[in-house]
């Protein structure tokens, strides 16, 4: 297996994991909070998704897919490449309204399939170049980003599965949920 098969298995699985977790999901249950300073499944999705596009595309020297192919307007947001959701307020999070599940997946897998293009051109001596982000000191090299990307969309995945199994147990979705807790 080539280290490139690798990687891209590992940004697959973030996929995976959040379109098992988005089945049957309604907007309502998109927009459901466990708490008013919790994030929502449809704010975490929207965030894992535009920190990968955001990320990729800068990496690649490209414009973002959030501007390029106008997935902003149909989540109802700014064309502006900064709104990827990093520090947002939990009242901003309050505030987003998602779009349905199917366009949130539709999103996610362009997304994945711009960063499977980028990390499948890569050569082995391009992981080691460092990337211009300034602020974090040492810079890190493109190899530690494009890892990090993966392990950030990961990290989102399982907090996206979670925040679905803890809204089950409260009983505030209107899905019926597969899944059993134990």
């Amino acid at each position: 297996m080539e280290w490139q098969e690798l990687v891209i298995d590992g940004y697959d699985r973030a996929l995976h994991e959040v379109e098992a977790a988005l089945e049957g999901l309604t907007r309502k249950d998109l927009d459901q909070q466990p708490d008013p300073n919790c994030n929502t499944i449809g704010w975490t999705v929207w965030h894992l998704v535009r920190g990968q596009d955001s990320q990729i595309a800068a990496l690649a020297g490209k414009e973002q897919l959030w501007i390029a192919d106008r997935w902003h307007e149909k989540f109802g947001r700014p064309a502006n490449a900064a709104d990827t959701g990093y520090g947002d307020t939990p009242e901003a999070v309050r505030a987003f309204r998602s779009p349905d599940a199917g366009t949130h997946l539709a999103y996610f897998r362009a997304t994945i399939d711009q960063s499977k293009r980028y990390i499948s051109i890569l050569k082995s001596h391009d992981l080691d170049r460092n990337v211009h982000e300034p602020w974090f000191p040492p810079r890190p090299t493109l190899g530690g980003q494009v890892v990090s990307v993966m392990a950030d969309a990961l990290v989102h995945a399982g907090e996206i599965d979670y925040l679905r199994g803890l809204l089950t147990a409260m009983g505030k979705l209107e899905a019926r949920d597969k899944q059993t807790i134990p």
